[in-house]
């Protein structure tokens, strides 16, 4: 089982179309025999994030009421059955303070990658392979490189 962490621009691909959702949609809904194949973990503040996304598309009218409505019920419903939440705490913050300090991140960017950083440090703490971080931000991509995370951006990949 590979595990990999989603930051809300590269999950959000996963309910709306855009460049990457096919990549997106493929490395979630991949199963063997009715078991998933991929752990997908990310951050509570996704849930703000991925709900502030979808809201933003409501208001501009991008997408309608019923769409809105569909989609902020599907993400909830994934979010308690296929994601693994982790929890923004003092030491997630700390860390995240740390990484605005060497990288030119925003400060939920920043939360982001300091979750990511400590979730693969416990994987690398049990011996389970290192886990991979996916963003749709291209600087977040570099500052997770430059933490020496694998990564990967969606939008960078070609669409099949």
């Amino acid at each position: 089982m590979t595990h990999y962490y989603f930051d809300t621009s590269a999950l959000v691909k996963y309910y709306i179309a855009e460049m990457g959702t096919q990549w997106v949609k493929a490395l979630i809904e991949k199963r063997d025999g009715g078991q998933w194949i991929n752990m997908l973990s990310t951050s509570a503040l996704t849930w703000v994030e991925t709900i502030s996304a979808f809201s933003k598309r409501h208001r501009s009218k991008e997408i309608s009421p019923r769409l809105y409505t569909a989609l902020t019920d599907r993400f909830l419903v994934d979010g308690r059955t296929r994601y693994s939440c982790l929890p923004v705490d003092d030491a997630t913050i700390s860390l995240a303070v740390e990484l605005i300090q060497r990288h030119p991140l925003r400060a939920y960017d920043a939360v982001q990658l300091a979750t990511a950083l400590r979730l693969n440090q416990v994987l690398r703490d049990n011996r389970f392979p290192p886990l991979t971080f996916v963003s749709a931000d291209g600087v977040l991509c570099q500052a997770a490189e430059a933490e020496r995370l694998a990564t990967v951006n969606p939008n960078e990949l070609e669409e099949e």
